[in-house]
This record gives C-alpha cells, sequence and structure tokens, in this order.
C-alpha cells in the first residue's frame, strides 16, 4: 500500500510533532492584508466573503476602500454606487465615488458627487483638486482658503503647488510636516523629488535614502516593475503608462492615447512621442488647445511651435516659441535651474543673438559631457558666432585682393 502523503513521517529519534498535529496553515485577516499593503489579497478575501452575504454594507465598504488602493476605480465606484441603494447608507460615499470619478478623469462627475455629500475636510480636497484640473483659478482660490492646518489639507496643498511647477513652496510645507511627524518615513520621498525637480540632485538622493535603508525591498520591486512584460501588472494605467516611458516610448500609440490626460503626463508623453517620430502635425493637435500651467508644459508647447515653425518657415509660430521660452526662463522658479537655461539659450537661438546662446549654454555645458544633443546645439551656436567674423574677414581679403593689397609674395619679394 502506497503511504499517504499527508501522514507525517516520524522522526528518527522516535519523536513526533507537538501534540501530535499536522501544523496548520495561517490564513490572514483583513488587517494583516491591510498592513501588508496587499491590497490584491485583501480584495480576494473580501470577494470570498460577500459570496455568502451579497448586502453585507461594510464588506461592500471594505471591498471598494480596497479596489480605490490598489488602483481599480472603476470597481470601487461601482460598489460606492450599489451602496447608495441602501436605505441608511452613509452620504461619505458621494465623496468617496467622487474620488474615484477624478482618479478617472471624470472631473464634472467628480465636482457634482462631491457637492452631495456633507461638507468636511475631504470634500474640500477633492474639490480643490478638481478645480486644479478644470483650470478654474477663482475656485482654486476659493477652495485654498478653506484648507485648514490639518496633514490631510497641508499635503494636499504640496501637491498642488508641485503640480503647478511651484518646487519650492511644495518642499517648505513636506519639510515642516516631516520635521512635525518623524515617523511619515514616505515624506523623504516627496522631499525627494522636490529637490530633483530643483536641479539639486546629491541632496536629492541623500534624502531619498533615509526611505530606502528603511524599506531595503524597495529597489528590488522598482527595477521588477520595469522589467515586466505583461500579465496583470499591465492592467493597470499607470503602469502601462510607466512601462511605456521605460522602454523609450514601445507601444505608446497603444497605451497612451486611450489615458487621456490621467496621468497628467500621458498627453505630454505622447506629444514626445510624435515628435521624435517627426509627426509634427499630431503634437501639434495635442498641444493647440492646451492652457499650460507648468513649466513642463510650456516647454513642450515651446517646442512644438519652434518644430512648426521652422518646418514650414512660420514666423508666427517660431513667434510664438520664442515668447514661451522666454517666459520659462526668465521666471524666477527655473531661471538658475538647467531647464530654464536651456530655454533662455533657445529663446535666444530663435533670435539669431548666438553669443547670448553661448553664454547660458556654457552655464551648464558641465552637465551635459557626453549627450551628443547638447554638443550638436553647442556647436552650431559657435558657428553661429563665428560666421559674422568669417563673413568679415571674407569680405576685407577680397577688398584687399582687389586693391592690391595683402597679395602673396612673388619670386621672394617682400611686401
Amino acid at each position: 500500500m502506497i503511504p499517504s502523503k499527508s501522514r507525517v513521517k516520524p522522526e528518527r529519534s522516535g519523536g513526533t510533532p507537538q501534540d501530535g498535529k499536522r501544523k496548520e496553515s495561517h490564513i490572514p485577516d483583513l488587517e494583516t492584508f491591510l498592513q501588508r499593503r496587499d491590497y490584491a489579497g485583501a480584495c480576494a478575501l473580501l470577494q470570498f466573503k460577500r459570496h455568502a452575504n451579497r448586502n453585507d454594507t461594510k464588506t461592500m465598504e471594505w471591498l471598494a476602500y480596497c479596489h480605490f488602493h490598489y488602483g481599480e476605480h472603476d470597481k470601487a465606484l461601482n460598489l460606492y454606487k450599489d451602496l447608495m441603494q441602501f436605505q441608511d447608507y452613509d452620504p461619505m460615499v458621494h465623496i468617496y465615488a467622487a474620488a474615484c470619478y477624478f482618479y478617472m478623469g471624470l472631473y464634472k462627475e467628480a465636482e457634482e458627487a462631491a457637492e452631495q455629500g456633507p461638507r468636511c475636510g475631504l470634500q474640500t480636497r477633492v474639490l480643490f483638486h478638481v478645480a486644479y484640473k478644470q483650470n478654474d483659478e477663482a475656485r482654486l482660490l476659493q477652495y485654498h482658503q478653506q484648507l485648514s492646518d490639518t496633514i490631510e489639507d497641508q499635503l494636499s496643498l504640496a501637491s498642488i503647488h508641485y503640480q503647478r511647477g511651484h518646487f519650492q513652496e511644495a518642499t517648505d510645507i513636506y519639510k515642516r510636516l516631516l520635521l512635525e511627524n518623524r515617523e511619515f518615513l514616505a515624506l523623504n520621498v516627496y522631499v525627494a523629488l522636490c529637490y530633483c525637480k530643483l536641479d539639486y540632485y546629491d541632496v536629492s538622493m541623500e534624502i531619498l535614502q533615509v526611505y530606502l535603508d528603511k524599506f531595503k525591498d524597495t529597489e528590488a520591486e522598482l527595477k521588477q516593475l520595469s522589467e515586466l512584460s505583461g500579465g496583470t501588472y499591465l492592467e493597470n494605467d499607470l503602469l502601462r503608462h510607466n512601462l511605456v516611458v521605460f522602454r523609450g516610448g514601445e507601444n505608446a500609440l497603444q497605451y497612451l492615447p486611450p489615458l487621456g490626460d490621467v496621468p497628467p503626463e500621458a498627453r505630454l508623453n505622447l506629444v514626445i512621442h510624435h515628435l521624435r517620430h517627426n509627426d509634427i502635425g499630431e503634437a501639434l493637435s495635442l498641444v493647440k488647445d492646451l492652457e499650460p500651467t507648468s513649466p513642463q508644459e510650456y516647454i513642450l508647447k515651446a517646442v512644438v511651435h519652434a518644430s512648426i515653425g521652422q518646418s514650414r518657415g512660420s514666423a508666427d509660430n517660431l513667434k510664438t516659441a520664442q515668447q514661451y521660452f522666454q517666459l520659462v526662463g526668465a521666471s524666477s522658479s527655473e531661471c538658475d535651474t538647467i531647464p530654464g537655461r536651456q530655454c533662455m539659450a533657445s529663446c535666444f537661438y530663435l533670435l539669431k543673438q548666438f553669443e547670448d546662446v553661448l553664454v547660458f549654454l556654457q552655464s551648464i555645458k558641465s552637465y551635459f559631457p557626453n549627450d551628443d544633443d547638447f554638443n550638436w546645439n553647442y556647436g552650431i551656436t559657435k558657428v553661429g558666432v563665428l560666421l559674422p567674423v568669417v563673413a568679415c574677414a571674407l569680405l576685407h581679403q577680397k577688398r584687399a585682393t582687389k586693391a592690391g593689397v595683402g597679395a602673396v609674395p612673388q619670386n621672394g619679394d617682400k611686401l
């Protein structure tokens, strides 16, 4: 008879497992999943529980919460809609649904849903971000004034500063919160991002290392994400977008157009893809109605207009590009950054003031020792500076030759 694999093989010493029982596998509970940030596991557990009672509102609320944090905002929204069908549902469900609409890029629906919920800090934060996405400066200011000094409100304000390119203001908020809440280690990542945007790369890496030292598996997980090529991971819009970026634009036309402005970089990266493939018309159609609010958007719109102007010989497009470049390069927040100085160099290049171009390029040359594009632009600018000198010298030589001055001596004669 073949022994059963479930039987415990006796040890040679004759001992048996404690109490003579097999060690039973432990199934994690919901709290364990949440502590591990394992939202996929939490969703599986809650879905299993829901099969037993589909009208258990607490299970539905937790399942919606886990779907939301796992990035499945459409599934979370459907659950919140189901909760609204119950007679005594929590009115906060409207605001939770508004957050789902927001992350799905449906800003009008997010605004309507949020306004149906009770007045609270979360409602203010959602409407604050919706106003920013809708470029409604009046409402943005209105909700800004309603923000309090709570951590959540201050994080929301710092986020808006960051998205608007006000990196120093965002840094100040994050650093203050970090001093008051040392245990919030993720704030180190936000501070590092701000310093990176301000071109303080060494400082950025030093601050980021504080977080990486605590969570040593973070780098390995990020590297793993960059190597993923398919499977369930690609069901997440953010990962699809980032994989396109990691792979230098591969599958950009497949993944980026459906994303629209969620995440906000999706449209900008699609414009860059079209520019790299010399499809200037498509790039122009994407930025034509774009009202730039960040330095990146101004720069990208300037590059598109410069490309159109140079390819079609359009003075109007070149003028628009020059104005956008100058707007970024002369701004107080960007004038001392590498992108800001590149913008001023581009501005003067379009104005054909090559000596000024050279001044700005030389100020950042040490940052691009092996960059072919930078070296090409630097060389072209040097030619632009030298051309008038060469032309003047040739004209002088031609006139001198006609006058008999500076002729080459013959037969050892001296001038």
